[in-house]
């Protein structure tokens, strides 16, 4: 499976243009952690963008994503890119233990509080976002109140990252494709 017919099957499954920006916003932090660990960007990326091309067909802990494995497989995605999408759900019980797994589970939470406070900031802006930013709305549960911060904090120490320097290389992976998430492009210089 190539990235372009990743997207036709997003495009097939996912009308909630919200959905598909959050699926773009992780699959740029997948690629840009995969030569970390000596991976490939693509196979990382697939993952990044296919790990919640079901929820709107499976929108329940029953059967996402385990319901959504068998298309994926069907469609000609990697043995491994099933797998990585299946563990970065816990209820699966699909331990992770490959860094590509684990890069999953910490990308994906984070770039919904990522997202979020860019949103409220005045600038409505990926460009001018830094940690601290994310750091002042992290102690407000209040503020993006679905995001489990505990969650993220355990994802990033298993990935082995220390958490604001994650943070940071998230964002900056999210502005590398801010137009496409519904952001600005960067200021003129």
């Amino acid at each position: 499976m190539i990235r372009e017919q990743a997207l036709a099957l997003l495009r097939e499954h996912v009308t909630n243009e919200g959905l598909i920006h959050h699926m773009l916003s992780v699959e740029a932090a997948m690629r840009a952690y995969a030569p970390d660990y000596g991976g490939d960007p693509e196979e990382w990326g697939l993952a990044g963008l296919l790990h919640d091309f079901d929820w709107e067909i499976h929108p329940t802990l029953e059967h996402h994503p385990q319901d959504g494995a068998p298309i994926l497989r069907a469609r000609g995605a990697p043995e491994s890119v099933v797998r990585c999408v299946l563990s970065h759900a816990d209820h699966t019980g699909v331990a992770r233990t490959t860094a590509m797994e684990k890069a999953l589970y910490a990308c994906d939470e984070i770039t919904g509080l990522i997202t979020a406070v860019a949103l409220v900031r005045p600038s409505r802006s990926l460009h001018d976002l830094t940690a601290r930013s994310v750091r002042k709305k992290w102690g407000d549960l209040r503020f993006a109140a679905a995001i489990d911060r505990a969650q993220i904090e355990r994802a990033a120490a298993d990935l082995g990252v220390e958490l604001w320097t994650h943070v940071e290389r998230v964002i900056a992976a999210m502005r590398t494709i801010a137009p496409q998430l519904g952001f600005d492009a960067p200021p003129a210089a």
